[in-house]
């Protein structure tokens, strides 16, 4: 096995230490990791740069100028499978990963799925969280998930049921993610590109699933920020369409 994680990333110079040192800090740090900035304009890969420099891990850093975590996320898997990668992980740039997140992704893989997801749970180090806040965000994901599996576009011709997989800890087989045509390459206001490739790989294979072992810890902003209606309505298929989508 020949593991990279992906770490999309748009100005996020604040926060990004935190999503590497989790990195750092895991179990198992056998595998490279890949920053894609995505035309930051705060400075964020002057940071990523400045902490490879002091890191054991491999760090490598690239450029995506189509802005979108679709787009950047696509370039991210696609540098690592011309590097050799044989399975990719993706978290993101404000989420932390449990500590034995690849340990548990990589099980996964061991139990013959090609494409494995995990539970996002809210992170308590951003703020402090009220009591409601704790288990708010996982309802949320609950929610967006049956509306999931209930929405007719993930019903149909496909070889297994819908399951929703976060972008923030997902992980795939480069070959499959090949064979399925990889993440859209689109923004996040266009298109959920993590829903997107779950339909892709639901088309052509049932080797997917998520595992309750597998757990990343998600920024609350976007609930704070969107509130509770708003945030439902913008993973409802971006029913709700902020002024200011990217969230900082």
């Amino acid at each position: 096995m020949d593991l990279w994680v992906i770490v999309p990333a748009y100005d996020e110079a604040k926060g990004i230490e935190a999503t590497l040192r989790a990195l750092e800090d895991q179990d198992d740090r056998a595998f490279t990791l890949v920053v894609v900035d995505n035309m930051s304009t705060d400075g964020t890969a002057e940071v990523v740069r400045a902490y490879a420099a002091g890191s054991s891990l491999t760090i490598e850093i690239v450029t995506e100028r189509r802005k979108g975590t679709g787009a950047a996320s696509d370039t991210g898997m696609r540098h690592a499978i011309a590097r050799g990668a044989t399975h990719l992980l993706r978290t993101d740039a404000d989420c932390l990963p449990r500590r034995d997140w690849v340990r548990a992704m990589k099980r996964g893989f061991a139990d013959g799925l090609e494409m494995v997801g995990g539970l996002l749970r809210p992170r308590t180090d951003e703020f402090r969280l009220k009591f409601w806040e704790r288990w708010l965000l996982p309802s949320v994901v609950e929610a967006a998930a049956l509306f999931g599996r209930l929405r007719p576009s993930n019903r149909g011709a496909y070889l297994g049921p819908y399951v929703m997989m976060p972008g923030a800890t997902v992980g795939i087989t480069a070959a499959l993610y090949e064979r399925a045509g990889g993440f859209p390459r689109t923004a996040i206001e266009e298109v959920h590109e993590d829903r997107a490739l779950v339909n892709r790989v639901r088309a052509i294979t049932r080797a997917y699933g998520t595992r309750r072992d597998v757990v990343v810890y998600g920024s609350v902003r976007r609930l704070r920020a969107y509130g509770l209606a708003g945030t439902l309505a913008w993973y409802a298929d971006h029913h709700y369409r902020p002024e200011v989508v990217d969230v900082r």
